[in-house]
Parts: structure tokens; C-alpha cells; sequence
């Protein structure tokens, strides 16, 4: 786990530069600042926010490292702090990005001002996550949205019974396998995983409501996704700007620090579950 302080460097840069294109300097880089007595401008601000990114991929693989640094942060946040989470989702597995929702409201139920910020996309899995905010800001060409199900699961039982291969799909309860890769699909099985899919849509549009109240749900609830600048007239998203934009401004009256924790994962170990996901859970991308 790491906690680094980039408004310090952010500071540290701007006064360089500033100082370098001063009349009579030699260079960018050519003249140190004259050692002088610390100004009130130099005290440091009481106020820290603290910035999580956060980079979906199908299964939500980040979510441990999510865990791990919202416990970090709400473990030494004091009055005035502020968590900022850069997000960048198209969506994946319903269980998988539950949890990072979950994640996510620990912060808003603890008090400290949540902000998520959308450069490229926040859609299906990735707006659960993004509508638990407070606020949430998004750049002008964002994809958000995209409040749906999907479950895509491809069948090879034609194929199999062309070559003379036979599938038994042995089960235990009657709906415990309703559609599958290599067995017949029946109009049972496809019209209980139908109500399976409308059932999690729903639980979906009831979560992003009780986040959203003020959002017209049935309007957007169609599975569409939308740029930022039109995703903010639906109230998708709350205002306009890039995380770049938005954390300068914080850096004028606030500590910013970065929370980083890395926890690697093997590729076979990555790919299979991957694999797994796509072939077994549903998705909401």
C-alpha cells in the first residue's frame, strides 16, 4: 500500500516553471529560487483528498486492491477530508461489480464526500459503481450509461449432433441449468434465464434510483449509453470537466493524495477466470 502527495510536485513544478520564465533567466531550468522566508502561502492546507483509481475489467478484478485502500482511507480520514475515485469501466459480471458498488458506499456511509470522475467511460457495471457518488463528473466525450443486462452464452449443441457427439447435462433441480454451452436449449430454460436477466435489471434500476432519486430511471434504464456532455442534461452525471481539471482546482485549498495498492495476478490466472466469467455469469456491459 502507498499514499503519495502529488500536489506537493504539482506545486513544486508550477512554481519552477513560473520562476523560470521570469525577465533574465537563462533557461527553464537554469536558476534556483532564492531561499526566503516561508509565506503564509506556503503553509500546508488542512484539507486532503484522496485519490483511488479504479480500471474494470470484465470479472472487476480490482476490486480487492478497492477493498483494501477504502479501508486504508476511511481508517485515517478526519473531518473535511474527500475521497476522488478515477474510474474507467465498460462493465462485466453483475457479482463483481456489486461489490465494488458496495465498496465504494462504505465511503458515502462513513461521511466523507465521495467524488467519481469519468474521463473515458463509466457504462453498465462501471455507472453502478460510478452512481453511489455524491457528485459525479465526467469529461465531455464520456461514454455512461448503459443501465442493462446481458448474458451471452453461445451454443454448440447443433454442432456436437452433426458430428454424431452426444452431451449429457446431468442436474440436480430444476432450473439449475437453464441455458449452456454444449446442451439443447429449451423454451424452459431460455424463458427462466429471460426472468433471470429482467430480475437483476431491475434489482440494477432499483440501486441506481435509491443513489439517483432525482434521475428519471425508466428513461435511461434502456441499456443506451450516452456522451458526457448528453449523460449530464439526462443527469447521469452532475457536471463537466476531467479528473486533471477538477483535481488542480481541489490542489489550490487541499492536500492531494494518491492510494495506491498493487496486488498482481498471474496471466493463466487472469485469463481462466476471465474465461469463466464469460462463460457461466451475467454481465451488464
Amino acid at each position: 500500500m502507498q499514499l503519495r502527495e502529488v500536489s506537493a510536485r504539482w506545486k513544486r513544478q508550477s512554481k519552477s516553471l513560473k520562476a523560470a520564465l521570469e525577465p533574465g533567466k537563462r533557461g527553464l531550468f537554469g536558476r534556483k529560487r532564492k531561499a526566503g522566508k516561508a509565506g503564509k502561502g506556503d503553509d500546508l492546507p488542512e484539507k486532503r483528498v484522496f485519490v483511488l483509481d479504479f480500471k474494470g475489467d470484465v470479472l472487476a478484478s480490482e476490486v480487492d486492491s478497492l477493498r483494501e485502500e477504502v479501508t486504508v482511507v476511511l481508517g485515517i480520514s478526519r473531518d473535511g477530508d474527500e475521497v476522488v475515485v478515477r474510474l474507467e469501466s465498460s462493465g462485466g459480471a453483475v457479482h463483481g461489480y456489486g461489490l465494488a458498488a458496495s465498496q465504494l458506499a462504505r465511503v458515502r456511509a462513513q461521511g466523507v464526500p465521495l467524488t467519481i470522475c469519468v474521463d473515458k467511460v463509466a457504462a453498465s457495471g462501471g455507472y453502478m459503481m460510478a452512481c453511489v457518488a455524491d457528485r459525479i463528473v465526467a469529461a465531455p466525450f464520456a461514454v455512461v450509461g448503459s443501465i442493462g443486462v446481458v448474458a451471452p452464452v453461445p451454443n454448440l449443441h447443433r454442432l456436437l449432433e452433426r458430428h454424431g457427439v452426444d452431451y449429457e447435462n446431468v442436474t440436480a433441480g430444476r432450473f439449475k441449468r437453464t441455458v449452456s454451452l454444449l446442451g439443447k436449449v429449451t423454451e424452459e430454460g431460455r424463458a427462466k434465464l429471460q426472468e433471470q436477466i429482467d430480475e437483476t435489471h431491475e434489482l440494477f434500476k432499483r440501486f441506481v434510483g435509491e443513489m439517483r432519486p432525482a434521475l428519471e430511471i425508466e428513461s435511461v434504464a434502456t441499456g443506451e449509453h450516452w456522451y458526457g456532455t448528453r449523460a449530464c442534461e439526462l443527469g447521469l452525471v452532475d457536471a463537466l470537466s476531467t479528473s486533471d481539471d477538477l483535481l488542480l482546482q481541489k490542489a489550490k485549498e487541499a492536500r492531494i493524495f494518491e492510494v495506491l495498492c498493487e496486488r498482481p495476478r498471474p496471466l493463466r490466472e487472469r485469463a481462466v477466470s476471465i474465461a469463466r466469467a464469460l462463460l457461466s455469469a451475467p454481465l451488464t456491459p
